[in-house]
């Protein structure tokens, strides 16, 4: 295609966003959560941290004020559920899923299983959505919006929430070693 003498490239659109969150899955993220233990995935890096419980997930709304610092397997709930199987309920026809019934893992094992599933349920429906159209009602005051908004704030969020869950790892590996001074 030529526009004004100058070649256009033809962009699948679904493709560039959908890859920029599989890559980082492949390539970054999910080599990172390899190896995970159950005590790791529980550990609460400070007095008070948000985590997850036989009963369910902490949580309050409105977050209090500073933010709870959260453990990984809090971390690893809300991008399960908030980021990937909510939004594949309401937009792409995945199974109901809210923070009030999930059935949240208790191990590391059962964790990393059901955020493998979210992924790819969340993957192969925004391979295929019709980025044009507004996302609608679920996504409340974004309803306007074009799915393709909704498409890179999900890649964000597992970006930003996976690097969170990366440095609580870095964090925990080192936990026993002694404090240097400088």
């Amino acid at each position: 295609m030529s526009a004004n003498g100058h070649t256009v490239a033809v962009m699948d659109w679904n493709r560039q966003l959908t890859d920029q969150l599989e890559w980082h899955w492949k390539v970054q993220l999910r080599p990172r959560l390899d190896g995970l233990t159950d005590d790791e995935y529980l550990w609460e890096p400070v007095p008070g941290a948000w985590t997850l419980r036989s009963g369910g997930i902490d949580w309050e709304h409105p977050p209090p004020e500073p933010a709870p610092v959260t453990t990984i397997a809090w971390r690893m709930a809300h991008v399960i559920v908030g980021v990937f199987a909510m939004r594949s309920a309401s937009h792409f026809g995945g199974p109901p899923a809210d923070y009030a019934t999930w059935p949240y893992a208790l191990t590391a094992a059962e964790a990393l299983r059901q955020l493998d599933d979210a992924c790819e349920t969340w993957m192969a429906g925004a391979r295929k959505a019709d980025l044009s159209l507004p996302v609608g009602p679920a996504e409340g005051p974004f309803a306007a919006e074009p799915m393709a908004t909704l498409v890179l704030h999900i890649n964000r969020e597992v970006i930003h929430h996976g690097a969170e869950i990366s440095l609580l790892r870095d964090l925990y590996a080192r936990k026993n070693r002694g404090i240097r001074r400088y």
